[in-house]
């Protein structure tokens, strides 16, 4: 039987950031995509940053991706991101477990993302302040919703205070 990590605390060194061609640490803004994935027995996430998602680094059978970018809502770049809860595939018992695994490992998803790319805050510190979105994309009406998770200061702000209190 396959043993699975479950990560609830964020640690850097399990962290493997990587630019895709044509985006540098501050360069594009607007568009900036993530696709963030992990392995369940190492406990390793795997982040990819670039102007388009990573679709090779997702697993198509079991979709367990974060994805996000950086987009123009109403004259403000916000934060969006999706994870894929159930097309039809899972049965509503199983795609309740996954809405629930998606949110409560969230904000490790979104602390990894914002510190795989806190150089990008260096170039935009404005963007610390955007707000943050996450679309659960579901055929269940319950589970298909799009919740609000703060800002990336708010993730930058947990792990440097941790750093410093070490």
């Amino acid at each position: 039987m396959k043993e699975v990590v479950i990560m609830t605390k964020f640690n850097a060194s399990k962290l493997c950031t990587q630019f895709l061609p044509s985006t540098t640490e501050c360069m594009p803004v607007k568009g900036r995509k993530y696709t963030l994935t992990h392995s369940d027995a190492t406990g390793e996430l795997f982040l990819s940053i670039g102007t388009q998602y990573n679709l090779s680094a997702i697993n198509f059978k079991i979709r367990d991706e974060v994805l996000a970018e950086w987009i123009e809502h109403n004259g403000q770049l916000i934060f969006k991101g999706k994870v894929y809860v159930s097309g039809g595939e899972f049965d509503e018992h199983s795609s309740k477990q996954r809405f629930m695994i998606f949110q409560r490992e969230m904000k490790l998803a979104l602390t990894a993302i914002f510190y795989g790319d806190r150089k990008f805050f260096s170039c935009f510190p404005q963007l610390l302040n955007s707000s943050i979105f996450i679309q659960f994309e579901s055929i269940y009406p319950q589970y298909n919703q799009v919740l609000y998770f703060g800002s990336p200061r708010q993730y930058l702000d947990s792990i440097f205070s941790l750093d410093l209190n070490k």
